[in-house]
């Protein structure tokens, strides 16, 4: 199965090159395997410094690397990678979307390949995802829809006892299985179903596009399988930065929030969209409620609810528009990329 490995880089240096060499032992597995690397608008100098890494874990001619400016998310970055290796005359078989804060144990893309193989009629699957320590990250996801957003809002026991059927991440089975969704750190796609369905969706810029990938994916006949014999661990936050370095959320930036709100019109319209904005809120207010009672600490975001009221539907309406690129004023920058084998480079502005 020709396979591409795609990562995308956005001043993660360290992390990228440490996955890179993760997945050293996984391409000599997989002949037919490449990986297209994209750095994502971090600069000339970041792109220098990642080039020369990555010369030196010396792929040879099985990576390709491309530097765009200025970053267009999480969407636009992998998209760079996907569209030509689809449109080339030699496309591959699948595409792994892989997190550059992933950790690669020999044989997680190994499992997936061979589950492609063995199920021809699944054309889309994702890795357990586990923190260092080896905890689960619970990836079988099921698709986020108002009565989701309630649950997992409230966090209150008996209320998500009730809701059982819609919490998003229910218990780790051990067995594959299909589910909703799982996360685009560790995705895996058919050639067939990206024709199909089309590339991750750009209007979304960065959150949200893997579960409205995997439900495109759904409404076109394809359901997403879970892998849990391939595992890879995740450093979750690393690569967008949403945690700070005590390991405490920073407050979500407003393009999750559109994101959100965008993923719920586009793919339910606006009562739905309407009702997923109303649970959130009641569901916030009474976790609120039960922290103040119990006198505990809030984990979440700071000013998570003034956020979700000022994005809801309530305030912004129902237009449906693409999510703001937050640097797309950002001027592109003279790239002076080295131009020397075994790394093929495209810079692209």
């Amino acid at each position: 199965m020709r396979l591409l490995v795609v990562l995308v880089n956005y001043h993660g240096h360290d992390l990228t090159v440490d996955c890179l060499r993760s997945l050293k032992p996984e391409l000599d597995a997989l002949p037919d395997a490449q990986i297209g690397l994209c750095d994502n608008g971090s600069g000339e100098e970041d792109v220098r410094q990642l080039l020369e890494a990555v010369e030196q874990l010396d792929f040879g001619e099985r990576l390709t690397f491309t530097a765009i400016f200025p970053n267009r998310g999480f969407t636009g970055g992998n998209n760079e990678i996907i569209r030509p290796a689809l449109e080339s005359g030699c496309p591959p078989d699948a595409v792994l979307l892989l997190n550059n804060d992933t950790i690669v144990p020999p044989g997680a893309i190994q499992k997936l390949v061979e589950f492609f193989e063995q199920r021809p009629d699944v054309a889309v699957c994702g890795s357990r995802l586990e923190y260092p320590d080896g905890e689960t990250q619970r990836a079988a996801r099921r698709t986020l829809t108002f009565m989701s957003e309630l649950e997992s809002y409230a966090r209150i026991g008996i209320l998500s006892r009730l809701l059982a059927p819609w919490v998003v991440a229910p218990a780790e089975q051990n067995q594959p299985h299909e589910c909703g969704w799982v996360p685009g750190a560790a995705l895996m796609m058919r050639r067939e179903v990206l024709e199909k369905v089309g590339l991750l969706d750009e209007d979304l810029y960065t959150y949200f596009d893997d579960v409205d990938f995997c439900l495109r994916a759904k409404r076109a006949g394809w359901p997403t399988w879970y892998v849990p014999e391939s595992r890879i661990v995740h450093l979750v936050g690393k690569t967008t930065g949403v945690t700070t370095t005590e390991n405490r959320p920073k407050r979500r930036p407003s393009y999750w929030f559109w994101a959100r709100r965008h993923y719920f019109l586009k793919n339910f319209g606006p009562w739905h969209a309407t009702l997923a904005d109303l649970a959130a809120i009641m569901g916030l207010c009474l976790w609120k409620l039960r922290l103040a009672v119990g006198r505990r600490t809030n984990p979440d975001p700071p000013h998570l609810l003034a956020d979700l009221i000022r994005h809801s539907v309530f305030r912004t309406g129902f237009r449906l528009c693409p999510v703001e690129n937050p640097v797309a004023g950002e001027k592109p920058t003279p790239q002076t990329i080295p131009l020397s084998s075994p790394v093929s480079t495209s810079p692209t502005n």
